[in-house]
């Protein structure tokens, strides 16, 4: 990889790649089709560019899930995306990712995100920068200590060769990444998560943004199958969605992707395909004590080392 267009395309044919992989593979593990829906902007709009949402509704093992990519270009980075680079602000720019939300329909399989991402934009003096972000993270209404493991100690081995640095640095910053501090409580059990990244060169960064992308069937599909075929009853699948319910307010809330979509005037069906089918509310519930339930937020739901 390079800075040059050239480079450019490699992160394009890797990306899009990526999506035909993980949609190949859920579609096996549902025995159901996801819908691929091509889309373009048309002249005129704030974004130029095209993508692929990738979607399956109603299926056996999901529920709901999306897998989209997405190359766009436009005449002004937006807010989201220049926190940490003010120099860039209103610069032109191109951005490129697939990301990933799976709802399952058993309440013992976790929901699941993944987003991997490059986005370049040209500085004052005329220069093209190029930065990469992403990141996985694992949600479950059930907490069990081995999938926690397994999904962290996937993540961690995807970073192993990119410095020992790497896997606890990225950690830590998704637990803080995603925590809904308006509730005071992370979103999930957590994994890795990295933006602004360019400080290994280009083609170093790249290098590290596929180890992730690769990683993620290898930390997921291992803990569907555990999960997938348990029982459950009315009561579990009540909790599922009082829960789901956190996942919408983080990521109408506090979700820096979903605001740069919407800020940049990205396609709003694409952006919000992470929002679940079903989720509820519930004014001051509080689990019983001793209950799984409880258990959640006890045990799981709280910053720990799981590696």
């Amino acid at each position: 990889m390079s800075d040059s267009p050239a480079g450019s395309m490699q992160v394009r044919a890797y990306l899009m790649g990526l999506q035909t992989r993980i949609v190949e593979a859920m579609e096996a593990a549902d025995g159901g089709h996801f819908i691929s829906d091509s889309w373009e902007k048309a002249a005129g709009e704030p974004l130029q560019g095209q993508g692929i949402t990738r979607i399956i509704e109603g299926g056996a093992l999901l529920e709901r899930g999306g897998c989209g990519f997405s190359h766009v270009r436009g005449p002004k980075l937006p807010p989201s995306a220049t926190q940490h680079r003010p120099e860039l602000a209103g610069a032109p720019f191109e951005a490129m990712g697939v990301s990933l939300v799976f709802h399952p329909r058993n309440p013992y399989v976790p929901t699941v995100h993944m987003n991997v991402r490059m986005i370049a934009a040209k500085n004052p003096q005329g220069e093209e920068v190029c930065w990469f972000g992403g990141g996985m993270d694992l949600t479950p209404y059930y907490g069990f200590e081995d999938d926690a493991v397994h999904f962290h100690r996937t993540c961690k081995e995807s970073l192993a060769d990119f410095g020992d640095d790497k896997y606890p640095r990225f950690k830590k910053w998704c637990d803080d990444y995603f925590f809904l501090k308006h509730r005071n409580e992370p979103r999930g059990i957590g994994g890795v998560f990295f933006d602004d990244f360019s400080e290994l060169g280009p083609v170093r960064s790249f290098e590290l943004l596929r180890s992730v992308g690769d990683a993620f069937l290898k930390a997921y599909l291992p803990i569907v199958e555990r999960r997938r075929h348990m029982a459950y009853t009315q009561r579990q699948r009540d909790f599922q969605l009082y829960r789901r319910g956190r996942y919408v307010e983080f990521n109408l809330v506090w979700d820096r992707g979903t605001h740069f979509g919407l800020q940049s005037g990205g396609r709003t069906e694409s952006i919000l395909l992470s929002m679940p089918p079903h989720a509820t509310w519930a004014y001051q519930q509080v689990p019983e004590a001793g209950s799984p339930e409880e258990a959640l937020t006890r045990h799981f739901l709280t910053a720990r080392e799981w590696v």
